[in-house]
């Protein structure tokens, strides 16, 4: 109980603390190296993943040699195809049908563009007489509109 010391000169009475003679010091906290360490090697692990990840798609994306085209634009080739004559475009095609091979001409196949089923007749030139179609397997190409509306694969991979 804090003791009350009177004063002579009619003031209020002063409070004297108890643990006023005393003095303490505060232990700093134990060092808890093994979390902190832990806890530092899962955050680089992770950013290292993340990071990876990134590498990885942008590698993808870069590579891909069609990126630079355009779709190609089946509505503007059926309606009025001299307006695309010369142009280069990229298509995701799905084989309809194979309409017949020659070798000093190439393979005429018929695919449907992703997003239309309206057929488009392309032939693939000789050079990649290797490729082996069958229907209903999907192909990324890139495309070009030649003389007389025909639409030439200047090249092709499957997806």
């Amino acid at each position: 109980m804090p003791s009350v010391n009177p004063n002579d000169e009619g003031e209020s009475p002063r409070i004297i603390s108890p643990f006023a003679q005393t003095t303490s010091t505060v232990q700093p906290a134990a060092a808890r190296g093994g979390t902190s360490f832990s806890l530092w090697i899962v955050s680089s692990l992770l950013i290292l993943l993340i990071l990876g990840l990134a590498g990885f798609f942008s590698y993808q994306y870069l590579v891909n040699p069609y990126r630079t085209l355009e779709p190609f634009p089946v509505d503007k080739y059926l309606s009025d195809y001299r307006s695309l004559a010369g142009a280069k475009f990229r298509a995701d095609l799905k084989v309809s049908a194979d309409l017949g091979w020659k070798a000093e001409t190439g393979r005429l196949m018929v695919f449907t563009v992703e997003n239309d089923n309206r057929p488009v007749v392309v032939l693939i030139p000789p050079k990649m007489g290797g490729i082996f179609f069958t229907k209903g397997q999907n192909y990324q190409a890139s495309l070009s509109v030649g003389e007389g509306g025909l639409i030439y694969a200047d090249s092709c991979e499957k997806e």
